[in-house]
């Protein structure tokens, strides 16, 4: 059960209300991470406008979910997990794909570049060797699309965290990625 509570869209008012309401009309439903953060209409604008912006990137949107499901899955972070693996799952990626993704791995070469730096990332806490941004480049990602993981890579650890202090309700169908996971 949620640890801070899951704000019903349908009752609530001010502006975690406007958002909601956006939400709703943009993907056709709140999930329960967007209903938790309202509690801070604030920290919710500023989460929906992060990813907004990184939409607008040279990252495209599997690329940007492939990091989403391996950051989910070096972070434990169960609601992450699931709700990608059903995002990904609504732009055409497997299953099985979706599970290597969040194990770190892509069938991709270059998908595989960008998990592979995204993984390195997490798990130097962002001090990562000079061999790996050789790797990413010579896997042929610019230093554009390197500035731009680092970004999805925070993001995403922003949400993880998030799920994992607030204990969010999994609303998706659940996928399970062990350790620390909830």
């Amino acid at each position: 059960m949620s640890r801070i509570p899951q704000l019903d869209p349908t009752t609530t008012v001010g502006p975690a209300k406007d958002i909601f309401t956006a939400i709703q009309g943009k993907i056709g439903m709140v999930p329960n991470l967007y209903r938790a953060t309202g509690n801070s209409p604030v920290v919710l604008n500023a989460l929906l406008n992060l990813g907004d912006n990184l939409g607008k990137g040279l990252l495209n949107g599997k690329e940007r979910e492939a990091i989403a499901l391996a950051v989910a899955g070096v972070n434990g972070c169960n609601y992450c997990a699931s709700a990608h693996t059903a995002i990904v799952g609504g732009m055409g990626v497997s299953k099985e794909e979706a599970g290597k993704q969040l194990l770190g791995q892509a069938s991709d070469p270059r998908t595989q570049a960008l998990i592979a730096l995204a993984v390195k990332i997490v798990n130097t806490k962002g001090f990562v060797a000079d061999a790996d941004l050789l790797a990413a480049r010579e896997a042929g990602l610019v230093d554009g699309e390197i500035v731009e993981v680092v970004a999805n890579v925070a993001a995403n650890i922003f949400t993880n965290y998030l799920n994992h202090v607030i204990d969010t309700d999994i609303d998706f169908p659940k996928v399970t990625v062990g350790g620390l996971a909830r």
